[in-house]
């Protein structure tokens, strides 16, 4: 008896923790090493450099959160420009803390999200389309045009909404490649060259 009071306790102390930002007592917050806030400390530069710049060659992310943008700290909102050229790929991945909010400004993108049953939803966005990814799922975001790149702009209900690549996790953190290739039924070898696709080139 004992035994099952421990257990309600602890299923209504984890029923009750939740991700994502806390509510602040203050209308924003101000870092320790701030001593003057006007007008700029609410502003974020760090856009500018998409206008008129070239096209990447591979899949880039350019950010505003927390870490970029200080003056978000509290306000439970962030944002992200994707730059997809032809054939790229944001590979699958979670935001812990957010759900996401994908606005696609130019292309065409093939997205989708799997829930916890596994169950797969898939999409195809034309230009002016939204998409939102459930906080906490796995997703991901496709250009299959072999054409036209692809520009989108997420907007994310979090100052820091963190992000989990499941190949670097799986891949690039050091887990035994044993566990790796019984995991996905396959052998070492094969565990061993997705490690080294992976491996960031010097």
């Amino acid at each position: 008896m004992k035994f099952f009071s421990l257990l309600i306790s602890a299923f209504a102390i984890v029923h009750i923790v939740k991700a994502g930002d806390p509510n602040i007592p203050s209308d924003f917050i101000v870092p320790a090493n701030v001593t003057t806030v006007d007008g700029s400390f609410f502003t974020f530069t760090g856009m500018r450099v998409l206008v008129k710049a070239a096209l990447p060659t591979a899949f880039k992310v350019l950010k505003a959160s927390m870490a970029e943008f200080p003056a978000l700290n509290g306000q439970s909102v962030s944002l992200a420009v994707l730059e997809f050229p032809t054939g790229t790929t944001n590979p699958p991945h979670s935001r812990p803390r957010a759900s996401e909010l994908l606005f696609l400004v130019q292309g065409t993108l093939q997205v989708g999200f799997v829930d916890t049953t596994n169950k797969l939803f898939t999409q195809t966005l034309l230009t002016g389309d939204i998409f939102v990814f459930p906080k906490g799922l796995v997703h991901f975001q496709y250009n299959s045009d072999a054409q036209v790149p692809a520009l989108a702009i997420s907007a994310f209900g979090s100052a820091n909404a963190g992000t989990v690549s499941i190949p670097n996790t799986l891949f690039t953190t050091g887990i035994d490649n044993n566990v790796l290739a019984k995991s996905f039924k396959a052998d070492v070898a094969t565990i061993q060259a997705l490690k080294a696709g992976l491996t960031p080139k010097p």
